[in-house]
């Protein structure tokens, strides 16, 4: 039997209920496998930084706001995919961590803006740099032309 965790999958399938399976089915489970070593990569990495994923992603999207690194809440919310309640809280632990400040809106004096501060900004920088290096470390032994063909079938995924 094959040592690969997708193909012992299938086989099974194919030998308990075959009719679940269709002809996406190992595509779906090599992209959840894959993203499960991702998303464990970045954790590891947002875990040494002291970080959630839920407040990497904010800082992370304030940053690539770019300057002066602030966004509206509910643009940050509608960026994120997230309630507005969720970014919120995210943003009051943000607040007290020092990482991001709330400012008046300045096109809207009823509103208000999330920024990061000097030391979210670096924070920010240091976690977005880490991470891209996790995930480059996964696919560190294969060669570009695989990564590369890999990528644009993906793409062709969504087009």
């Amino acid at each position: 039997m094959s040592d690969d965790p997708v193909d012992r999958l299938i086989t099974a399938w194919e030998q308990e209920l075959p009719e679940v399976l269709y002809p996406s089915t190992e595509l779906t489970k090599r992209i959840l496998v894959l993203a499960g070593e991702l998303h464990e990569a970045t954790r590891r990495v947002l875990r040494d930084l002291g970080l959630t994923t839920a407040e990497f992603d904010v800082i992370v999207a304030l940053r690539r706001a770019g300057t002066p690194y602030r966004q509206k809440p509910v643009d940050l919310s509608r960026t994120l995919l997230l309630s507005t309640g969720g970014t919120s809280n995210v943003t009051n632990q943000l607040v007290r961590r020092g990482l991001v400040v709330r400012e008046p809106d300045p096109a809207d004096g009823r509103g208000t803006q999330i920024r990061l501060t000097d030391e979210g900004i670096a924070l920010a920088e240091k976690a977005v740099k880490a991470s891209a290096a996790a995930h480059h470390e996964l696919w560190s032994g294969l060669p570009d032309e695989v990564v590369e063909r890999a990528s644009a079938a993906l793409r062709g995924l969504r087009t």
